[in-house]
């Protein structure tokens, strides 16, 4: 999939302040996640845009695993 090469990252709104969070990016369609921790040396999550809005509305929902 796509590398943060392509991406603007953005920490999650809901970081305590001391980097133990997510990190998102959108980029060509996808959507990525990292480990603030990792910046740059860590491992990325990249998926579909329509497979992380199927993921946020089965959180929404409560209909994951269902």
């Amino acid at each position: 999939m796509n590398s943060s090469t392509d991406a603007r990252w953005r920490t999650s709104s809901y970081s305590n302040g001391n980097q133990a969070c997510v990190e998102v990016a959108t980029a060509s369609g996808e959507m990525g996640l990292r480990d603030t921790k990792q910046q740059g040396s860590g491992p990325e999550l990249w998926v579909s845009a329509a497979a992380a809005r199927a993921f946020v509305a089965g959180v929404v929902n409560d209909t994951l695993g269902a």
